[in-house]
């Protein structure tokens, strides 16, 4: 039985957060460079600032809203599904038979947030690592757990 979008989980929220700070240290150097024009007094006042303002906006409340919304992922019995995009929809699926080895990372800002990425490489070249961004880091260190006593099953 194919799942649909609807019952997939959800990033945690803290994705989020994290995703709109990374956005609002992306758009400064705009949002600089606009107000450097304008106290050069290159052209009327605003002309600059207040285009660099609102794209700056968008970009950090609209971009990783949509970003979020789009991306979820389901933990099977024997298989790890991620579906992520907007433009360009991807949906993978990881059977745990196929897994080389499993990696948890946490930057300093998904540290502060308490989440986490897994990242689960599989045999092969092409597409050969996966990677699921926005898990709380229990829930990361969890689904590593489960997915190695599978592959640990399956050895036996």
């Amino acid at each position: 039985m194919i799942q649909t979008d609807a019952e997939l989980t959800p990033l945690h929220p803290n994705h989020l957060k994290v995703t709109r700070i990374v956005a609002a240290l992306c758009t400064v150097p705009l949002v600089i460079g606009s107000i450097v024009l304008e106290v050069a007094d290159v052209a009327p006042l605003g002309v600059f600032v207040v285009p660099a303002v609102l794209i700056a906006a968008g970009i950090i409340f609209r971009v990783p809203l949509r970003r979020y919304q789009a991306r979820g992922y389901d933990v099977g019995g024997d298989r790890l599904r991620v579906v992520r995009g907007i433009w360009f929809h991807s949906d993978t699926v990881v059977p745990f038979g196929r897994v080389q080895h499993i990696d948890v990372d946490q930057g300093p800002l998904q540290r502060a947030y308490d989440i986490a990425t897994i990242t689960v490489h599989t045999a092969g070249t092409h597409n050969a690592s996966v990677h699921l961004p926005g898990l709380l880091n229990e829930d990361a260190l969890a689904m590593r757990e489960q997915i190695r006593a599978h592959i640990k099953q399956e050895a036996v």
